[in-house]
C-alpha cells in the first residue's frame, strides 16, 4: 500500500500531529544516502503494513525505480548498511522488501504520553484542512457534506438512513482534518405531493395530531389522500389506453377525449395541482400552509438526528431554489447548444458531448415543467456563490449514479468545469429487510425503538450488571443505535446487507455492542484501579516489556495513519476494522496484563497503557458518530 503522507519539509503530516512521523523521517533522512534518492522520495515511498509481522512501516524497493540489480539484492545491501538508530532495529530484507520494525520502550514512551496528553485530539491533523500549510493565515478549506435528504410526509427509509450514518461520519472525518464542514440537509419538500398534503390534512388532518408527531401525521393523511387518488389515476390511465387503440383504428374519440377530461378535472391530482400552482404563484394562506408543515417536520427530524449524534448547518431544500436559476441554467443549455427539442420535450443526449454512458436526460417535460437536473444545477452554483466551497460531497445511493454523473457532465459542458471539479458522489448499496417487529417499514424512529428495545431485554439478562447501570433505558436507547450504525457501516459502502435484528443485538462477534463492551470493560478497570490522572501520569512505561503491551503500543500507534488513510477511502469501515483489531487484542491481554492484584509499579504502568487504548476507542467511536457507554 502506497504512503499517503508527504515529506517533513512538504505540507504534509507533522510529528507533532503524528508520532510515526518521527520514524518516516529518521528511516527516510537514513536511507537517503543509501540509496542516492532525495529524502523526500523515500519518505512518500514508505508505507504502512497489513500485519505487525511485516513490520511497522515497509518499503517496496521497486518504488524507488533503481536501475541495475534485482530489488531482492538491493533489499539485502540497504539493511546490510543502515546504521544503527535508537528507535528503528536494523531493516529486514524479506525478498524485495524492506521492514522496519521500531524498537518497542522508545515507542511506547512517545506514544503513550502523546495520547494521554492529546485526549480527544490524539489521531486528528488540522493542518490537513489549511488552504497553505506554509501560510496558516490563509484560512481552511471548506467542505459542504450533503446528507440524509429525506421527503417530508414520506418515510425515512432505509436509503436515508445509510446517508444519515455515512454522511453523518464524513463531516467528522473531515473535522478531524481540519476543514471547515457545512452539514447540509437538501429536503424533499416541494412539489405537487404539497398539493395532494394541503388538500389531504383540509380532509382528513387534526391539529393536535400534527403538533404531537407532524411527520408521522402527514405521512397518514397522505396515504388517506392516496386511496382516493390512485384508483382515479388507475382509470384515468385505462381510459387513455383505450383512446390509444380508439386513434390507432380510425374510431371517433371526442366523447372519450371529453371523459378523460372530466375525469382529469375532478381528480385529487388536478386539486393538487392547482394548489400547487398557488404556492409557486406566492399565494400566502398556501404558503403559509407549507412553510408549517415544513418546519414542525425539521423540528422532529431535529430531535431523531440528534440521537444519531447529528446536526445540520443549514436546513436547504428543493424549494429553496429560486426559478430563475432553473430557467437560467436551462437557457444556457439551449444557447450553447447542449439541449434539443425532442417530442415536445426538451433533452440532453450525452452520445452527442463524448458521454455515451450515460444516455440521454430530461430538462423539461412536454407541459414545459423542469425537471431536477435543471433545479440540481441551480441549487450548485446558488451554493457556490454563497459559500464559496472547495469541495462538495453528495452522500446519495447508487441508483443515483446516472444521475449524479449527468449533472457533473452537465456542469462541464456548461463551462462551469471548475464547480463539477469541485463535486463528488459518495455513493452506497442498499438495505434489504428492513421494517418493524409489526413487520412495516414506516420511520426511522420505530427502528430504532425496536432495536433499543431489543438491546434492554439483553441487559435485563444479567440482572447484577443491569442494577448497576444508572440509566438502562437510555443505555439501552445508545447501545440500539450504535447497534443499527456498527451493522450499516461493517462492509464497504457500496455493499448491499440484509438487516438482522438479533445479529446487530448480538454481543457475539463484531457488533455495536461488543464494541460499547469493549470501552465500557476499560472504564469498569479504570474505576476498579482507583489510580489518579498522576499515578497514571508517572508511570514506569519501561516495564511494559510483555508482546501484548508492545503490540497493542503499535496498534494504537498506528491511528492517526488509519484516520488519514480514510480520508483516501470515505470508507467507515477502515476505521471500524481497525477498531474491532484493536479491540480483539485488548480482549486476549486482560488475561496476561493483569491490573487489579499486580505490583503498584507494574499496575500503574498497564492501567496508563489500557487509558491509552480506551482513548483510542473513544476516538475512533466519535469519529464514527458513536456514543461510548462507561456502564452496561
Amino acid at each position: 500500500m502506497a504512503s499517503l503522507h508527504n515529506t517533513p519539509d512538504g505540507s504534509g503530516s507533522s510529528t507533532m500531529n503524528n508520532p510515526v512521523d518521527l520514524y518516516r523521517e529518521s528511516i527516510s533522512q537514513a536511507l537517503a544516502p543509501i540509496t542516492g534518492k532525495p529524502v523526500k522520495e523515500v519518505y512518500e515511498r514508505l508505507a504502512w503494513t497489513q500485519t505487525f509481522d511485516k513490520g511497522d512501516l515497509g518499503l517496496a524497493v521497486a518504488s524507488l525505480r533503481i536501475k541495475g540489480k534485482k530489488p531482492a539484492e538491493q533489499a539485502l545491501e540497504w539493511s546490510e548498511q543502515f546504521p544503527e538508530s535508537n528507535i528503528v532495529a536494523k531493516p529486514v530484507a524479506a525478498g524485495p522488501f524492506l521492514q522496519f520494525f521500531f524498537k518497542p520502550e522508545p515507542l511506547t514512551k512517545l506514544i503513550i504520553p502523546s495520547i494521554l496528553t492529546k485526549k480527544a485530539a490524539y489521531g486528528t491533523n488540522e493542518k490537513l484542512g489549511l488552504r497553505d500549510e506554509s501560510d496558516p493565515t490563509k484560512g481552511r478549506k471548506r467542505i459542504i457534506v450533503e446528507f440524509s435528504s429525506p421527503n417530508i410526509a414520506k418515510p425515512f427509509h432505509a436509503g436515508h438512513l445509510r446517508s444519515t450514518i455515512i454522511g453523518g461520519f464524513l463531516a467528522n472525518l473531515y473535522e478531524a482534518a481540519g476543514w471547515e464542514v457545512i452539514r447540509m440537509n437538501y429536503l424533499g419538500d416541494w412539489g405537487r405531493q404539497f398539493g395532494l398534503l394541503a388538500n389531504a390534512f383540509e380532509m382528513y388532518g387534526s391539529e393536535e395530531a400534527l403538533e404531537r408527531d407532524p411527520i408521522g401525521h402527514l405521512f397518514d393523511i397522505y396515504v388517506e389522500i392516496n386511496k382516493l387518488s390512485s384508483p382515479q389515476e388507475a382509470l384515468i390511465k385505462e381510459k387513455k389506453e383505450e383512446l390509444k387503440q380508439a386513434t390507432e383504428a380510425g374510431q371517433q374519440t371526442q366523447d372519450l377525449e371529453n371523459e378523460i377530461a372530466g375525469l382529469e378535472s375532478k381528480s385529487e391530482n388536478e386539486r393538487a395541482r392547482q394548489y400547487f400552482k398557488r404556492l409557486e404563484d406566492g399565494d400566502e394562506e398556501a404558503r403559509a400552509t407549507w412553510s408549517r408543515f415544513r418546519d414542525l417536520s425539521i423540528q422532529k427530524y431535529k430531535q431523531t438526528y440528534a440521537r444519531l449524534n447529528i446536526h445540520y448547518d443549514h436546513y436547504s431544500g428543493e424549494s429553496q431554489v429560486e426559478m430563475e436559476r432553473m430557467e437560467k441554467a436551462a437557457d444556457i443549455l439551449k444557447a450553447r447548444g447542449i439541449s434539443e427539442d425532442s417530442k415536445g420535450a426538451v433533452i440532453v443526449d450525452f452520445t452527442k458531448h463524448g458521454a455515451g454512458k450515460l444516455g440521454k436526460a430530461l430538462i423539461k417535460k412536454t407541459d414545459g415543467s423542469s425537471l431536477y437536473l435543471t433545479r440540481d444545477v441551480g441549487e450548485i452554483v446558488k451554493r457556490n456563490e454563497l459559500y464559496n466551497f472547495d469541495k462538495m460531497i453528495y452522500v446519495v445511493a447508487s441508483q443515483q449514479d446516472i444521475h449524479l454523473a449527468q449533472l457533473f457532465k452537465i456542469l462541464e459542458l456548461m463551462g462551469l468545469q471548475n464547480i463539477s471539479d469541485k463535486c463528488q458522489h459518495v455513493n452506497f448499496g442498499m438495505v434489504q429487510g428492513m421494517s418493524t417487529r409489526r413487520g412495516t417499514v414506516k420511520f426511522l424512529d420505530d427502528i430504532l425503538r425496536d432495536v433499543g428495545d431489543k438491546m434492554h431485554e439483553v441487559m435485563r439478562a444479567n440482572q447484577a450488571k443491569y442494577d448497576q447501570v444508572e440509566n438502562p433505558e437510555q443505555t439501552a436507547d445508545t447501545l440500539g443505535i450504535t447497534a443499527v450504525m456498527v451493522q450499516d457501516m461493517t462492509g464497504k459502502r457500496i455493499n448491499n446487507y440484509d438487516f438482522s435484528l438479533e445479529r446487530m443485538t448480538s454481543f457475539e462477534g463484531d457488533t455495536g455492542p461488543y464494541l460499547q463492551y469493549a470501552h465500557a470493560r476499560l472504564c469498569s478497570i479504570s474505576r476498579k484501579a482507583g489510580l489518579s490522572p498522576q499515578d497514571i501520569e508517572s508511570a514506569d512505561l519501561s516495564l511494559l516489556t510483555e508482546p501484548h503491551a508492545i503490540n497493542l503500543v503499535r496498534a494504537l500507534a498506528s491511528w492517526p495513519d488509519v484516520v488519514q488513510n480514510t480520508l483516501k477511502t470515505l470508507e467507515p469501515v477502515t476505521v471500524l476494522s481497525y477498531l474491532f483489531k484493536m479491540t480483539h487484542m485488548l480482549s486476549s491481554s486482560y488475561d496476561v496484563l493483569k491490573v487489579i492484584g499486580s505490583e503498584r509499579e507494574v499496575m500503574k504502568a498497564r492501567m496508563a497503557l489500557y487509558e491509552a487504548a480506551r482513548q483510542v476507542l473513544h476516538n475512533g467511536m466519535r469519529l464514527l458518530g458513536l456514543n461510548p457507554v462507561e456502564r452496561m
